[in-house]
C-alpha cells in the first residue's frame, strides 16, 4: 500500500502508523529520500514523498489490527478521531485519517 505525503508530514505519519502497529524499516537504497517504508508482518505502507500529495477520493487503506480495542485507544489517546462504523463480517471496524489526510480503515479481523 502506498500513500502520498508532504515531506514535512512524514514524521507525524510514521508516528501514526507506529500507533497502528507498523514499524519503520529501511527503504531500498534507490528509494531513500523518495519514500519512507513501514512494515507489520508481511504488510507494508509506503509513504511517497511529494510536495503536492493527492488523497484517494474514495479509496482507503484497510488494516487488520491484532488488538483492535487497544489500537483504537492508542490512537484516541494520541488525539486522533476514530469513527466507528457498522460491523461487517461480525467484527468491529472504524475509520481514522492519518496526519496527511489519508483514510485508514481499522478492522478487528479480516473479511470472512
Amino acid at each position: 500500500m502506498s500513500v502520498e505525503v508532504r515531506p514535512g508530514d512524514v514524521p507525524a505519519c510514521v508516528r501514526f502508523y507506529e500507533l497502528v502497529g507498523f514499524a519503520h524499516v529501511e527503504a531500498p537504497e534507490t528509494l531513500k529520500g523518495v519514500a519512507t517504508w513501514l512494515q507489520w508482518g508481511r504488510t507494508q505502507v509506503h509513504l511517497l514523498h511529494t510536495d503536492s500529495p493527492v488523497n484517494p477520493p474514495a479509496g482507503h487503506l484497510a488494516v487488520v489490527v491484532e488488538d483492535y480495542d487497544a489500537t483504537v485507544e492508542r490512537l484516541r489517546s494520541a488525539g486522533f478521531e476514530v469513527d466507528p462504523h457498522r460491523e461487517h463480517w461480525g467484527v468491529p471496524r472504524s475509520f481514522v485519517s492519518d496526519p496527511a489526510g489519508n483514510l485508514v480503515e481499522l478492522m478487528a479481523a479480516p473479511p470472512a
